[in-house]
C-alpha cells in the first residue's frame, strides 16, 4: 500500500514538472507570445504577514438598511460579542516579487478577510494581534496606496468607452504630472500589449447590456487599469469568478506572466481546476481562518501524502484538499467531526513549519521549470510612479473626468434617443390637447392648469433617469475615490457640468414645441423668461435626484426617497390646494417646492400685466392678471425673487450631493 502512495505521488510530480509551455499550453491557450512587454523596474518587494489574527463583526457586514428592515438597531448590533467571529487564526507568511500565491478554500475559509486586512479595507473587523508588511515596513495606508494594486471581483468599468480609451482616461488621472502625452500613450500600448489586448483595443468595453468585449477580456481590462501605474504588488479577488474554464485559464496564464515581470500576484480563488492549479508558484490553502497548507505548488501532493492523505490518480489536487478541509454542515455530529479535523492538519502544519523563515513547506524536489519568458525590447525604466512623483491635481482630474463622462455618455445613443422622444413625446400631447385655441382664449383655471403641467409632469421622468444611471455607476465610484484615483471635488463638477449639454437639449426639444402649440403669449422676451424656469425646474429636480443617490446606498431607497419627496412638492404647489388653506406642515412643504416656485414664476409670465377678459353670461369683464394670481397666492414673491429661490433650492441640492460625496462611502449593496 505504501509502494502505491508513493507511486502515484511520483507520478503528480512528473506530471507538474512537465515543462509549461509545451503541449499543455498549446491545447488551453491561444497566447503564444510569452514576451514581457512591461515589467516592474523598481525595488523586489516583499509581503509578510506575522502571526495574524483577525476578527470578523459579523453584524457590520449586513448593511444597516437590512437591519432595520429586521427591527434591528444599527450601532447595537455592532457592540454585541456574539456577533464576532474569528475570520483568520494565526496565520505567517512570506511573498517576494516574482512570485505567484494563490489562496484557496471553500466559502468560509478566510480569503476575503485576508485580503480586506492586506489592502487596509477592513470591514468591520478588528485585527487582534499580528502584523503585516510591506518592504520591511508596517503596513500603513498610504505604504498600501503606494505600493499595492487591489484588483476587486466585479468589473466596473464605463460601457460605452473602448479599452483604450478607458486605460487613457485612467492613464491622464492616475500617472504623474510630469510624464508627457507620448509617455502616457506609451504606457496605455505597452500595458495592452501585456495583457493581450490587442485584438480589441478599439472594442467597447460593454456590460450585461451593451455588447462588447467578452468577460475574460472585461477583466483584462479591469487588471489593466490597475496596472498602468506599475505596482509592484498585485492582488486581486477571485480573477476568474464568472467566467469559461477556457478563458479562466488564460487569465491566470497571464498573471503568472506578470509575476515573472518582476511583481508579486497574490489572488484568491475557490477550487481552481487542474491546469491553472500548476500554474501557481505557491498554495495558501485555508479553511476557517487557519492555515492548512503553505508552499510550493508543485509540492502540495506529496505534502499530504506524507501525512497520510494522497491525492487519487487522475484527481485535481486543489479539489480534492479543499473538499478534504472543508467544513460539513448539515449536522452537528459532521460539523464537530470536519472541524476536529481542520484543527488537527492546521496544528500539523504549524508544527511542520515551527522555525521556517518565510513560513513555507519545503522539499528537495528540483524547483519547477516555469518556462522561458523572453523581455520585449521596450520596457519603461520608470520604477513606482506615486513614490517619484506628485499626481495630477483637481483641474486636470476634472477635464479629464468631463471628458470621460461626455464622452461615455454621447456613445450610449438608444438611450439618447429614447430620452429625445420622451421630451418630444410629451411635449406633443401635452400641446395638441390645448391646441385650437388662438381665437377664442382658454378659461383662466385652464390656462392654469396647463402651466403647471408644464413644470410638474416632465421632471419626475428626470428624476428616475438620473437615480437609476447614478446607482449603475456607484460601485466604480466607489473603487476609484478608495484607489485615491480623483477626489470627489473634482468628480462632483464633473458630473453636474457633464451632465448639462444633454439637460440643455431635453428642456429644447420639451419645452419649444409646447410653448407655441398652446398658444401662450407670443413674445420672445416671455418665451424666454419661461424657458428659463422650465430649465431651472428640470435642473432642481435633477440635482435633488444626484443627491439622493449619493445619500442612500440602494435604487429603491433612493426612488423611494425622492418619490415622497416629489410628491410633497407636487401637492404643495398651489394648483391642487390654495396656498392660503396650507396648514403649518405643508405650508413650510411648499417653501421649499421648487414646483411652487416654478408654477407661480410661470403664471406671473403669463398674467403679470395682461388684462384678462371674463365672461359671465352675457356680459364681459376686463380684469388685470396680477388680481388673478392673486386670488391663488402666486404673487407673494416678485418674478425675480422667484428665480433666486429656484436657483437657491438647486444649490441646496447640489450642497448634499457634494456633502455626501464627501462624507458618505459609495458602497453599491454588492460591496456591503
Amino acid at each position: 500500500m505504501a509502494e502505491k502512495t508513493s507511486e502515484e505521488s511520483r507520478l503528480w510530480n512528473e506530471a507538474i514538472l512537465q515543462d509549461a509551455s509545451g503541449l499543455q499550453d498549446s491545447l488551453f491557450s491561444s497566447e503564444s507570445d510569452n514576451s514581457l512587454y512591461f515589467t516592474y523596474s523598481g525595488q523586489s518587494n516583499t509581503l509578510e504577514v506575522r502571526d495574524l489574527t483577525y476578527q470578523v463583526d459579523i453584524a457590520s457586514q449586513v448593511p444597516w438598511f437590512e437591519q432595520l428592515a429586521q427591527f434591528k438597531i444599527p450601532w447595537r448590533s455592532h457592540s454585541n460579542q456574539d456577533s464576532c467571529d474569528l475570520g483568520i487564526q494565526n496565520l505567517s507568511f512570506k511573498v517576494r516579487s516574482g512570485q505567484m500565491l494563490a489562496i484557496i478554500g471553500s466559502s468560509g475559509c478566510g480569503r476575503a478577510s485576508l485580503l480586506d486586512v492586506i489592502t487596509g479595507r477592513d470591514h468591520g473587523g478588528k485585527m487582534k494581534s499580528g502584523q503585516i508588511w510591506i518592504n520591511g515596513q508596517p503596513s500603513t495606508p498610504q505604504l498600501v496606496r503606494k505600493c499595492v494594486a487591489h484588483v476587486r471581483q466585479h468589473d466596473q468599468l464605463l460601457p460605452n468607452l473602448t479599452v483604450r480609451e478607458t486605460l487613457a482616461f485612467v492613464a491622464q488621472m492616475r500617472l504623474p504630472r510630469s510624464f508627457s502625452q507620448a509617455q502616457r500613450d506609451k504606457r496605455v500600448e505597452d500595458v495592452i500589449a501585456e495583457l493581450r489586448l490587442r485584438q480589441c483595443a478599439n472594442t467597447r468595453v460593454g456590460n450585461t447590456y451593451v455588447r462588447g468585449v467578452s468577460g475574460g477580456e472585461r477583466r483584462r481590462v479591469s487588471i489593466g487599469v490597475q496596472l498602468l501605474w506599475n505596482p509592484g504588488i498585485l492582488i486581486l479577488d477571485e480573477p476568474t469568478s464568472g467566467l469559461d474554464s477556457f478563458t479562466a485559464h488564460n487569465l491566470v496564464r497571464t498573471l503568472s506572466r506578470l509575476a515573472k515581470g518582476n511583481r508579486l500576484v497574490l489572488i484568491s480563488l475557490h477550487q481552481p481546476r487542474s491546469d491553472i492549479f500548476r500554474l501557481f508558484d505557491l498554495v495558501l490553502l485555508m479553511t476557517s481562518g487557519t492555515p492548512i497548507y503553505l508552499g510550493a505548488a508543485q509540492h502540495m501532493v506529496q505534502y499530504f501524502t506524507e501525512i497520510g492523505y494522497p491525492c487519487p490518480r487522475y484527481s485535481n489536487p486543489a479539489d480534492f484538499y479543499v473538499d478534504l478541509t472543508s467544513i460539513d454542515r448539515c449536522s452537528k455530529e459532521q460539523e464537530a467531526a470536519t472541524m476536529e479535523k481542520a484543527r488537527s492538519l492546521a496544528a500539523l502544519f504549524l508544527e511542520k513549519v515551527r522555525g521556517s523563515e518565510d513560513f513555507l513547506w519545503k522539499t528537495e524536489t528540483k524547483e519547477l521549470n516555469t518556462g522561458t519568458y523572453a523581455v520585449s525590447q521596450t520596457l519603461p525604466q520608470d520604477a513606482d510612479c506615486r513614490a517619484t512623483a506628485k499626481l495630477p491635481g483637481p483641474i486636470q482630474q476634472f477635464t479629464t473626468l468631463i471628458r470621460r463622462q461626455i464622452s461615455n455618455d454621447f456613445r450610449d445613443l438608444p438611450t439618447l434617443l429614447i430620452h429625445g422622444a420622451e421630451a418630444c413625446l410629451m411635449s406633443l400631447i401635452i400641446g395638441f390637447l390645448y391646441y385650437g385655441h388662438d381665437i377664442k382664449p382658454l378659461f383662466f383655471m385652464d390656462t392654469a392648469a396647463l402651466l403647471f403641467m408644464i413644470g410638474a409632469l416632465i421632471p419626475f421622468n428626470v428624476i428616475l433617469d438620473v437615480v437609476s444611471k447614478c446607482h449603475s455607476e456607484r460601485s466604480m465610484l466607489y473603487y476609484e475615490l478608495e484607489d485615491g484615483l480623483y477626489t470627489p471635488g473634482p468628480y462632483f463638477f464633473a458630473k453636474v457640468l457633464g451632465e448639462l449639454p444633454e439637460h440643455c437639449a431635453y428642456v429644447i426639444i420639451y419645452g419649444m414645441p409646447i410653448y407655441w402649440l398652446t398658444n401662450l403669449r407670443p413674445v420672445p422676451e416671455l418665451f424666454f423668461l419661461h424657458f428659463m424656469f422650465l430649465w431651472l425646474v428640470v435642473f432642481c429636480s435633477r440635482t435633488m435626484a444626484l443627491a439622493a443617490s449619493a445619500l442612500l446606498p440602494t435604487f429603491h431607497m433612493s426612488s423611494f426617497f425622492c418619490n415622497a419627496l416629489y410628491n410633497s412638492f407636487y401637492l404643495t404647489a398651489g394648483f391642487m390646494i390654495n396656498l392660503d388653506n396650507l396648514w403649518i406642515v405643508p405650508a413650510w412643504i411648499s417653501k421649499l417646492s421648487f414646483l411652487r416656485w416654478c408654477f407661480s414664476g410661470l403664471m406671473q409670465i403669463q398674467f403679470n400685466g395682461y388684462p384678462y377678459t371674463v365672461q359671465v353670461g352675457n356680459h364681459t369683464f376686463t380684469v388685470p392678471g396680477e388680481k388673478m394670481v392673486d386670488i391663488m397666492d402666486l404673487n407673494s414673491h416678485p418674478l425675480y425673487a422667484t428665480y433666486l429661490i429656484v436657483t437657491g433650492i438647486s444649490c441646496g441640492f447640489l450642497l448634499l450631493y457634494y456633502l455626501s460625496l464627501k462624507f458618505i462611502k459609495q458602497k453599491s449593496v454588492q460591496d456591503w
